[in-house]
């Protein structure tokens, strides 16, 4: 991850899988929970806009646009930010500017205010948020990964059955200006959870075997190379280029669905709430589905093979659509909302588990902000696309059709383009071994390995005492080394 704070520490530090990277864990769920529900839970506020500033509910759904506009498309500029600052530090200003944005579009007195404020402001806040609590997850969980970011991505459809109640009760008690107070302050929590975003440090025991080395305080007086800042070698992947792209395709039509199914129940000459209630429905399973893909991906018999199964469940969420565009009555739609829950979950949880799989640790700070920025496109051109459509056709199956076709093209550009276009070979011990180190351990294991064959070189005790030192260190180095091989040939979770 470049120059994070996670990354800064001496190479070889193993991901705990538990201990401090549950409460890690917990902001994971807190920060993605605001950062996807609050674009949809602000729209409860959009019918007193509509009333105190004069505006068309066109006007006022830009709101939500913007947000996610944001969230999205500055991925580049958080990377560039976390591996310049670190993880924690980013987080924290970014609760900062999220719960500021609020505040003062409390005060605003034209629409345009309100775009500023809870658009930018508070988009690019919620976005300084998301980014980094992926790639701290990222760092504390390797053989358990899969299970937390199931548990991670729960976040978000239970803190939109927490926050769209909420703010109905906000409204109803204080309007706009008053919830949007309330909200604002709910936001510095985000700065709690990027409290516990504590970087990880090596052993005592490791620290003191560095220390002991001849070449530790040569090393310390040697000028650091300045650190990527935007790691752009990782367009030469062509696993990641293949995600990047099925994923683009995908958000075309992911979010369609949720957008319109409320409308399309109301067009069937159903009262209001309940179309409403479908959201909930959809909002019940998605909750459930997540952390229960994450424990299926988590399966050693699963993980290898995660890209297949990250492509299934875009298939089962692109059939679902397609199938669901030939519903005609109630009953049809709250089925199609239960297996959309169920398939947006799967997606929602293994998303950003292939990705890590793909481009690895050092990589994703840079692969997450790119895939981000594109995907933000996607999320501008896919809802108001369909909706052209819809005023084009009149009609809800061809909105449905289409969504369905997009993320169903998008699981077969990633299967297909994995399976035709990457190297499968199976790679000798050695390789592996290779693989699993980063540049910076190699370095420091070939430096170790100059070091014990300076110290077996000399015949003077305090060389044999050196050399014995670093021998051990070499040892535990190499053994290291080792572990590090065999969990990458057990745990490799794609073949990308």
């Amino acid at each position: 991850m470049g120059g994070a704070v996670v990354d800064n520490g001496p190479p070889g530090v193993k991901a705990p899988d538990g201990g401090w990277g549950w409460a890690v864990l917990a902001g994971c769920f807190v920060i993605t929970g605001f950062s996807y529900a609050f674009p949809k839970a602000v729209s409860v506020f959009f019918k007193e806009l509509i009333r105190d500033f004069d505006v068309r509910y066109s006007d006022t759904a830009w709101i939500s646009s913007i947000l996610l506009a944001m969230l999205y498309g500055t991925g580049p500029l958080c990377s560039v930010l976390v591996n310049r600052f670190g993880c924690r530090p980013v987080m924290m200003v970014g609760g900062l500017f999220a719960s500021l944005g609020m505040i003062l579009a409390s005060f605003a007195t034209n629409i345009v205010s309100i775009y500023l404020c809870t658009g930018v402001i508070t988009g690019l806040g919620l976005a300084l948020n998301f980014q980094p609590s992926l790639i701290m997850l990222n760092r504390y969980f390797s053989q358990k990964r899969p299970l937390a970011n199931g548990l991670a991505a729960a976040g978000s459809p239970v803190a939109l059955c927490c926050l769209s109640p909420l703010g109905q009760t906000l409204q109803y008690h204080f309007g706009w200006r008053g919830g949007f107070l309330v909200l604002g302050g709910l936001l510095l929590n985000c700065c709690a959870c990027g409290a516990l975003m504590r970087p990880l440090l090596p052993s005592r025991k490791s620290q003191e075997l560095e220390e002991s080395t001849p070449m530790a305080a040569e090393e310390e007086r040697k000028p650091q190379p300045m650190k990527k800042l935007l790691d752009f070698s990782v367009v030469k992947d062509r696993g990641f280029i293949i995600y990047t792209i099925a994923a683009s395709t995908m958000v075309l039509g992911l979010f369609v669905p949720p957008v319109f199914v409320v409308s399309y129940a109301k067009d069937l000459h159903y009262e209001d709430t309940k179309s409403a209630l479908l959201l909930t429905i959809l909002g019940v399973v998605d909750m459930f589905a997540r952390p229960a893909s994450g424990l299926i991906a988590g399966m050693k018999c699963i993980r290898p093979k995660s890209v297949y199964l990250f492509s299934f469940a875009m298939i089962f969420n692109g059939c679902t659509d397609i199938i669901g565009s030939q519903a005609t009555d109630y009953q049809g739609l709250v089925v199609f909302c239960i297996f959309f829950g169920m398939s947006y979950g799967m997606v929602g949880a293994l998303q950003f588990e292939v990705l890590m799989a793909i481009v690895g640790t050092e990589k994703f700070s840079s692969a997450i902000g790119l895939v981000l920025l594109m995907e933000a496109v996607a999320v501008l051109v896919g809802p108001p696309g369909a909706g052209r459509l819809l005023d084009a056709t009149d009609n809800y199956m061809y909105v449905f059709l289409l969504a369905g076709c997009e993320v169903t093209l998008s699981a077969f550009v990633l299967a297909l383009g994995n399976f035709l276009c990457i190297s499968r070979k199976q790679e000798d011990p050695e390789a592996k071994m290779e693989m699993a180190m980063t540049a910076s351990e190699r370095e420091d294991l070939n430096r170790v390995v100059e070091v014990e064959g300076d110290g077996e070189g000399k015949e003077e005790p305090k060389g044999g005492e050196n050399g014995k030192v670093s021998g051990v260190k070499a040892g535990e180095e190499v053994m290291m080394v080792k572990e590090m091989a065999e969990e990458a040939g057990e745990n490799t979770e794609t073949s990308l």
